[in-house]
């Protein structure tokens, strides 16, 4: 096993000061932030960017509720 291959804390972190780690922590707070759908290869030819996902639906969206 050469030395990239070794998962070894660096010298400048004292372990006792890093104290317990909580599974979960972020993990709320990450939910309310990110908001991630995946779509099919084939719609990704069509709707290559985020920006052109939602420029779609925002479409979508004026003729549902009949917005200008």
């Amino acid at each position: 096993m050469n030395n990239s291959d070794k998962d070894e804390l660096q010298p400048e972190y004292d372990i006792e000061k890093l104290g317990k780690g909580v599974r979960g922590k972020y993990f709320e707070r990450n939910e309310q932030a990110i908001n991630v759908v995946l779509i099919e290869p084939e719609l990704f030819q069509a709707f290559p960017s985020a920006k052109a996902v939602n420029d779609a639906l925002r479409e979508v969206l004026k003729h549902r509720t009949g917005a200008n």
